[in-house]
């Protein structure tokens, strides 16, 4: 049986599928499973143990989507295009939410998530939930990371300053004083991670030895292998905030709880060992809140 997988949105929501793709793995043991992925996403892909292969949602491959001869299809991430590619591409089973032509699926549920009333990894369990796979393991797990170690990078905190919504952002002025005071009241080093264009990359230089800028300076997958040996990485809402989740280290994570669908319950960091502030208004979220949380979590 060939399975096809389609998430090829941003990585963060990405790698919220993980628990869903491995419910489908473990269900139909003897099935190939293809994830289809955005081209920045193939790489991180490539680390999750339950595809059988990885590639592009691109031109090419839709073109060539019936030649693949798939029996099932999930497209976890509702458009028009894919709803129509998997219809006239003749598979079989079609797998999805009933928004942006949902009348091409078969298999279907309503889209309730901009209510935010469980967590993501939950819906994507849902819809696999359509077709009989149901999750024996709900972690998040990137087993096929190549294996990498920084000694200078061991016990660090990790600081992600960015979002892709201004709505989710913390002032960039108080990501400086919290990076400045882990470092000089708790003598650690700080990496900051993440990418970003402009000028604002440029505000993270020159804070100390102790605080490293890696901002645009790695890939994804070498963001993951870096988080990894990190002991707790702080940020808001983000991909990072997930890769950190996938990898097995602790997340300070900063939210606000008035944005119907974006609060924490749906999007927070999944998994133990986390901590989430969350206030009508991250201005409401001091400095000082989130340095003592860093110490709880086996700092101070």
């Amino acid at each position: 049986m060939n399975i096809l997988a389609v998430r090829n949105d941003r990585f963060g929501e990405f790698l919220l599928n993980i628990p869903a793709l491995r419910a489908l793995k473990q269900s139909y043991p003897d099935s190939s499973l293809t994830l289809a992925v955005s081209s920045d996403t193939v790489e991180l892909a490539q680390c999750i143990e339950y595809a059988d292969k990885v590639v592009v949602w691109d031109d090419n491959f839709r073109r060539n989507l019936r030649k693949q001869r798939f029996d099932i299809c999930v497209v976890f991430n509702p458009t028009k295009e894919a709803h129509w590619r998997v219809f006239f591409a003749g598979i079989p089973v079609r797998v999805g939410y009933d928004r942006k032509w949902g009348l091409l699926l078969n298999r279907k549920i309503k889209d309730n998530k901009s209510l935010g009333l469980k967590h993501e990894v939950e819906y994507n369990l849902d819809l696999v939930g359509l077709i009989g796979a149901k999750p024996a393991d709900k972690s998040l797990s990137l087993a096929k990371l190549p294996a990498y170690s920084d000694p200078g990078y061991a016990g660090a905190v990790a600081i992600h300053p960015y979002t892709s919504d201004s709505l989710k952002q913390w002032e960039p002025e108080r990501f400086r004083e919290l990076a400045k005071r882990v470092s000089d009241e708790l003598g650690l080093r700080v990496l900051i991670v993440g990418k970003d264009k402009g000028e604002s990359v440029r505000e993270f230089e020159g804070l100390g030895k102790n605080i490293v800028n890696l901002v645009n300076k790695t890939s994804l997958v070498e963001l993951a292998q870096t988080l990894k040996q990190c002991r707790l990485l702080v940020s808001c809402d983000s991909g990072p905030m997930h890769l950190a989740a996938s990898v097995g280290t602790s997340v300070i994570a900063l939210f606000r709880n008035d944005l119907p669908g974006k609060t924490a319950k749906r999007w927070g960091p999944w998994g133990k060992g986390h901590i989430v502030i969350e206030k009508k208004s991250l201005a409401d979220i001091s400095v000082e809140e989130v340095l003592d949380k860093v110490k709880n979590i086996g700092y101070s």
